[in-house]
């Protein structure tokens, strides 16, 4: 893939597209369906998610979503973060990597019984596929993410 592009998942019927870099800002169309490509803030870092906007930012997403359940003070989950930012934007517009803080969230820990952190939940189309539990190496994370892809 050329360097100055990304894949980018309609979020709307699943296509990829490839979209020029020079090009983010400019609201990007799906090449299918015409849909807006929601690319730019948050395309290329993990983005925050709240029990209110789980179900639309990971179980709606029509590509792999990649979930770290984390809290502020775990010592593990300060390890892993830089890790998973790196991970965002070498693999912006293919996997989307959000952050759940589970003391602020208690019902989506819930939910997934979260009962140590840091937990990472692979999602690919609305479902559950795997999860990781503790710090993890880059390489490990990686081996998992790319099935999906």
């Amino acid at each position: 893939m050329d360097q100055d592009s990304i894949l980018v998942r309609c979020g709307r019927c699943g296509t990829k597209n490839r979209v020029p870099k020079s090009r983010l800002n400019q609201g990007p169309a799906c090449g299918r369906c015409k849909s807006p490509l929601s690319v730019g803030q948050g395309l290329d870092r993990p983005v925050d998610i709240t029990d209110n906007a789980f179900d639309s930012e990971v179980l709606s997403a029509a590509g792999p979503v990649l979930v770290d359940c984390w809290a502020p003070w775990c010592g593990p989950c300060r390890m892993v973060g830089p890790v998973l930012e790196q991970l965002a934007r070498e693999y912006a517009g293919r996997v989307k990597i959000a952050k759940l803080n589970v003391d602020d969230n208690p019902r989506i820990a819930s939910r997934y019984a979260i009962r140590s952190v840091p937990t990472m939940l692979l999602f690919n189309k609305g479902e559950m596929v795997d999860s990781m539990v503790g710090a993890l190496p880059k390489q490990e994370i990686e081996r998992r993410l790319r099935p999906l892809l």
